[in-house]
This record gives structure tokens, C-alpha cells and sequence, in this order.
């Protein structure tokens, strides 16, 4: 298995892919301002997935890194938000699209978090 093979590392995938998009069409200004940071904490989730994974064989670090993927899917809505707040981002659908995304990924994540929790064994 792969962590390519997990449902949330495919959606975080997507959703990056999406608001890398999304991005570039912000005004100039904010290309390298906000644009750059919500890039950033979109991809800042698939990542953190992705170290998780790789250190799964040990609990406390395999859940630390989920949480890092949890805050970066939380930083992604801030900043998804702030965009539309403050009129860089005009597109209603795309911000209402882009956050249901981000919103169904954050509770992904979250019932991921709590199934490592309770099931995860490291291999013997």
C-alpha cells in the first residue's frame, strides 16, 4: 500500500491542484501575498499526509503528522475566506465549491485522526 492509495491524501491532491489554479487567477497583488500562502498551506496538507505516512510504523508520529495536515486544511479555509472577504477572489461558486472541498477533507482528516487513534498496531 501506498499513501497514494489513501482517500484523504487524494482529496488533499485535488484540492491543491484546484486552489493552485484558483490562485493564479487573483489579481497581481495578491499572486505573491495571499496567493502564495493559501498555495502553500493547500499543499502543506498533502505533505504532511505524505510524512505521516511514512512514519506510520510509530503512533505519536504518524498522529503528529495528521494534525499538521489538520492545521494546514484549517490555515487553507482561512485564507480561501479572506480572499473572498476581501473581494480578490469574486467568484461565489468557485469560493463556495473550494470550501466544501476543504471542509470535507478537514473532517476526513479529522475521522482519519481518530481511527489511527483507536485501531493503529505498529507492526511487530
Amino acid at each position: 500500500m501506498s499513501y497514494k492509495n489513501l482517500e484523504i491524501w487524494q482529496r488533499a491532491r485535488e484540492l491543491s491542484i484546484e486552489i493552485h489554479a484558483m490562485s493564479l487567477a487573483l489579481p497581481k497583488f495578491e499572486m505573491y501575498e495571499s496567493g502564495s500562502q493559501i498555495r502553500r498551506s493547500s499543499k502543506g496538507v498533502r505533505s504532511a499526509l505524505v510524512e505521516g505516512y511514512g512514519r506510520r510504523y510509530y503512533k505519536a508520529d504518524y498522529i503528529k503528522f495528521l494534525i499538521y495536515a489538520q492545521a494546514s486544511c484549517d490555515e487553507t479555509t482561512d485564507h480561501l475566506d479572506t480572499l473572498f472577504e476581501t473581494g480578490s477572489l469574486t467568484d461565489k461558486n468557485k469560493y463556495d465549491t473550494l470550501s466544501e472541498k476543504i471542509q470535507i477533507l478537514g473532517r476526513k482528516i479529522n475521522s482519519f485522526i481518530q481511527a489511527v487513534e483507536t485501531n493503529h498496531k505498529s507492526p511487530k
